[in-house]
């Protein structure tokens, strides 16, 4: 829903079956306009009228002639005053619909020309009939078209398209393409391209501590969006238990008023996102998953069983289940491709991506994308056959959004300190590989301690470490063009660091390790995870 400081009313006019309530109850949904029809304000001026078309009519018509048109602007601004009691007026009014001139006039005298918009629809007379004969409209219950349309007040509505600020022919648009030329008269659609999206990536192999700083930044945004799919968990600190996400954006629970969205790339295995959404108490109002999100089946995660264990894959169905969105185009894939709209369990919560979005520029709100695993594990850019099955960039999570580059602000890339891969047979980590007993060693941190908390958050397997790679952290910047690191698991470098709460507190060995990395990526480190705890972070950002 659209927030909006100033008042604007939209007045809308043309003839029975133009369009006109179909544009009005979109900008309601879309826009959260608050709709007035003048059946409302006739019934307002006079209450014994009864709510049939002709009965309508003829009332309006009287009022019109005492008045010149002039009643519906003081029945308007009584409605407002009931609405917003003492305070001044705000919002978005839709008025259904002026129908002649003297109307017009008295709305603009009263909220001059700057607030004012008026819309006018046209059809061709066999489209209007056309629509006329599939309404279901009460008041038009036992009236013909011929005799709705031969009421003088109706014959002459055609003229005010010479008053308006826009007019569309509805025989040639589709209701969307209505709604698009009408909320570009009224400046819903911005004409500059605000930058309101952040863009988190991982620099390495993943569980870089992404869910972390996500939880940290999390209460500066009205909506956040994760694509990818469940083979890649994300952990945010709580009590008792850490919040664990695997299909759900990583701020759902410290911003609990953003909407939530799950992009048309995403990847779901319905069984775990359902349990996603009930652990975490979602309701049907905050998510919105976009109808062409790709679904795994069972049989995905079968085949991943018995072709991709050996290489160290999570095991989840997202390679398997994106494979076959490609392949299934044919329409002869066994079994059939199913997308988010095709399952019964999820409809509550399909929309349009593209439309969430569109309300989120429109309103000016903060966006955050959360990409998963790490660019390090990209299919295109990672040490191929050692990688996921999506590219983990800043482009890939872009592309699989649905979000242009242009609405990009800022780009935070997640490095820890020592990064890591799944245990077993996952790929070399090619700055060097060292053991759980050396990081202990230079940290002072018990190797027991390192040994229980170093498992993957999806499958629980032990992660391999190794030294930090600064080709990789170069690379990761060449590739992400991050405008701000953010450093985690830094108490890996000193268990000291644990108790540092400004920059200033980290070791000496840590401030010259970060000065390194600066040097190296070309941009700040703003963001520092000390521990995994309540206050876990230093933010040096200046945004």
């Amino acid at each position: 829903m659209m927030h909006r400081h100033r008042l604007q009313v939209v007045l809308l006019s043309g003839r029975i079956g133009s369009g006109k309530t179909r544009l009005a109850d979109s900008l309601v949904e879309r826009h959260g306009a608050r709709l007035v029809k003048t059946r409302e304000l006739i019934v307002r001026a006079m209450p014994r009228v009864q709510e049939r078309r002709q009965d309508l009519q003829r009332a309006g018509e009287r009022l019109d002639r005492s008045s010149g048109g002039g009643w519906v602007a003081d029945a308007f601004v009584g409605l407002m005053e009931e609405d917003g009691g003492s305070d001044l007026p705000t919002g978005l009014y839709v008025l259904d619909a002026v129908r002649i001139a003297g109307q017009i006039e008295a709305i603009r005298r009263v909220f001059g020309g700057s607030v004012v918009h008026h819309v006018h629809l046209t059809a061709s007379p066999k489209t209007l009939e056309t629509r006329y004969g599939g309404r279901s409209t009460r008041s038009d219950e036992g009236v013909s078209w011929q005799k709705a349309a031969s009421n003088a007040t109706e014959r002459q509505v055609e003229t005010l398209k010479d008053l308006a600020d826009t007019v569309v022919n509805t025989d040639y648009c589709t209701a969307d393409a209505v709604l698009v030329r009408a909320t570009a008269l009224l400046g819903l659609i911005p004409r500059s391209v605000d930058r309101l999206v952040d863009v988190l990536v991982g620099g390495q192999y993943g569980s870089e501590g992404k869910g972390n700083i996500v939880g940290h930044i999390a209460p500066e945004y009205e909506l956040f969006v994760r694509v990818g799919g469940p083979n890649a968990g994300h952990q945010v600190y709580a009590e008792p238990q850490p919040e664990k996400y695997f299909h759900l954006p990583s701020g759902s629970e410290r911003a609990p008023n953003a909407r939530l969205l799950l992009g048309p790339g995403a990847v779901i295995y319905p069984p775990k996102l359902l349990a996603e959404i009930s652990a975490h108490k979602i309701s049907l109002d905050r998510l919105v998953i976009d109808e062409r999100a790709m679904i795994i089946e069972d049989a995905d995660r079968d085949i991943e069983l018995r072709k991709l264990a050996s290489m160290g894959s999570t095991i989840q169905g997202v390679g398997s289940a994106s494979a076959r969105k490609i392949m299934g185009r044919g329409g002869c894939e066994d079994p059939e491709v199913r997308l988010a709209k095709d399952v019964s369990e999820l409809r509550p919560y399909i929309g349009s991506a593209q439309a969430v979005l569109d309300q989120a520029y429109c309103a000016g709100q903060p966006v955050l994308l959360e990409g998963t695993q790490g660019t390090g594990l990209s299919l295109h850019h990672g040490p191929y056959p050692h990688v996921t099955s999506r590219d983990t960039t800043v482009a890939g999570c872009l592309a699989d959004a649905g979000i242009a580059p242009g609405r990009v602000r800022r780009v935070i890339a997640v490095f820890r300190t020592y990064p890591i891969r799944v245990g077993g047979p996952s790929g070399a980590l090619e700055g060097g590989e060292i053991d759980h007993a050396e990081i202990a060693r230079r940290s002072g941190i018990p190797e027991e301690e390192l040994r229980s908390r170093e498992v993957t958050t999806t499958t629980g397997r032990p992660r391999r470490f190794g030294e930090f790679d600064w080709v990789q952290l170069h690379r990761s910047c060449v590739l992400n063009t991050p405008t701000d690191i953010a450093l985690t698991f830094i108490d890996y470098l000193s268990i000291r660091n644990r108790h540092a709460y400004r920059f200033e507190q980290l070791t000496e060995e840590t401030l010259r390790f970060i000065e390194e990395v600066e040097r190296v990526s070309g941009q700040p480190v703003s963001l520092i995870s000390t521990k995994f705890d309540w206050r876990n972070v230093i933010d040096r950002r200046a945004w």
